[in-house]
């Protein structure tokens, strides 16, 4: 029980008696309640003063709801960036709140931040608790949050230690030379600590109500200890972009460059389409396609072409929780068709954000490649040629936390397994890998 008083001051006798101060004795529950008429009604203060006047309760339904309803006061006042940072402490807690999260979506929308918005009523799309005419109407949100995306940018940066950065596999092999073996030591792993910079943008010139001129440029580094193993990649690309409500293409032609060891690796020049489509609330799917030509400043006889193409699905379980699903055909021709192969790959992955700000994201993955033409290699105690076949498998496990949180930034965890096994023993090899980087704020 709590008392919240008020002045009313048309009710006097005269001109030197006092106001008569009204007193209301109410429980938590009904002051939220009487707080939510008056925000419906526009009375915006006197809302405030019950909210803020109120005791903080052990009621977690009761905080909620108060902070939501303080939130929803800062929003109807255009007082977005409170609203914003109070949705997003509440959805930290209690990662389920869909109508928080679509208030948080709108919010976004307001400030023309049209990514971030995107992103949340993708999730909220997914939620139980949300009526299916608002649902219709963030379908219609999302369409426009595709028609005024105009840029974005990115930055990530961290460390990542790496137990085997040269994909060694350490061991000797034996060689029978009449009768005799003669045996050499391979590559042993090398244990690298490495620095990871990421940063990139985007940039739509608006042609037409559904035409854009899109426009990305990004540089990736990964800078070790030990620098032989230093890589650093950009990537430029321009083209046009055409949405409709449920959908996009971008069609763009792609230049990039590699130095590998602060020396010049690769560059490659070609073009690439990426599409994506809704089919439902929940359900979603896209395509990617790529063909580049490859130049090597190593050594030509790898240059060549290579083409892709990689379709993915992703399917929201709720307002947090999902699952991906990734697969990809990838040919590559050189030159010398011992460096030609075929890759097959598939993925899927499980994300969720979890109380107490936590999100998680796990995805085993898999890879199988076969070579066009043979090579000479160790195998079975001779040295020979040899067609190679690799299997891959790959383990990937991320977790972050959005409560803390340094200027737009959360920190993020990732753990990662990569085991290669292959018909021939020294281009096998196994890797751990952690990386703990420093990532947006969606």
């Amino acid at each position: 029980m709590f008392a919240w008083a008020e002045s009313n001051t048309e009710k006097t006798t005269n001109i030197d008696s006092k106001p008569i101060s009204t007193q209301l004795i109410m429980t938590a529950t009904d002051a939220v309640k009487m707080a939510g008429q008056l925000i419906d009604s526009g009375d915006y203060e006197h809302a405030g003063q019950i909210l803020t006047m109120m005791p903080q309760t052990d009621d977690i339904s009761i905080e909620t709801e108060r902070w939501y309803l303080i939130a929803q006061i800062f929003q109807r006042q255009g007082n977005y960036d409170n609203a914003i940072r109070i949705y997003k402490k509440l959805l930290d807690e209690r990662p389920d709140l869909d109508k928080v999260r679509y208030e948080l979506a709108l919010c976004y929308m307001a400030k023309e931040q049209w990514y971030r918005a995107d992103y949340h009523l993708r999730l909220a799309m997914a939620g139980k608790d949300i009526p299916d005419i608002i649902k219709q109407q963030m379908m219609y949100y999302r369409y426009v949050a595709r028609q005024n995306k105009r840029w974005n940018v990115w930055l990530n940066f961290g460390a990542a230690p790496d137990n085997n950065v040269n994909q060694a596999s350490g061991g000797t092999e034996c060689v029978l030379y009449y009768g005799e073996p003669y045996c050499r030591a391979l590559p042993k792993p090398e244990r690298a600590v490495g620095y990871n910079f990421t940063l990139g943008g985007n940039y739509e010139f608006v042609l037409s109500d559904n035409w854009r001129l899109k426009n990305e440029a990004n540089l990736y580094t990964n800078m070790y200890n030990k620098h032989e193993f230093d890589d650093l990649y950009l990537s430029f690309a321009s083209g046009p972009r055409y949405i409709w409500e449920r959908g996009d293409i971008w069609v763009a032609g792609l230049a990039t460059r590699r130095w590998y060891g602060w020396e010049r690796y690769n560059w490659s020049a070609g073009a690439r389409i990426d599409t994506h489509y809704d089919w439902t609330r929940k359900f979603s799917s896209g395509l990617s396609l790529r063909f580049m030509d490859n130049k090597y400043d190593t050594a030509d006889y790898i240059n060549g072409q290579s083409y892709s193409v990689a379709p993915y699905m992703v399917y929201s379980i709720d307002s947090t929780k999902y699952f991906v699903l990734r697969g990809g055909v990838d040919r590559d021709v050189a030159k010398l068709n011992t460096f030609s192969d075929w890759r097959y790959s598939t993925g899927i992955g499980f994300g969720a954000e979890i109380p107490w700000g936590f999100s998680v994201y796990l995805e085993p993955s898999f890879s199988w490649t076969d070579y066009d033409g043979p090579r000479w290699a160790t195998k079975d105690n001779a040295y020979q040629q040899v067609i190679e076949h690799n299997f891959m498998q790959h383990y990937i496990v991320s977790i972050s936390n959005n409560k803390i949180d340094y200027w737009g930034f959360v920190p993020t965890f990732t753990v990662s397994y990569t085991k290669r096994d292959s018909n021939i023993d020294s281009r096998e090899f196994d890797k751990w890998s952690m990386e703990f980087t420093m990532r947006q704020r969606f």
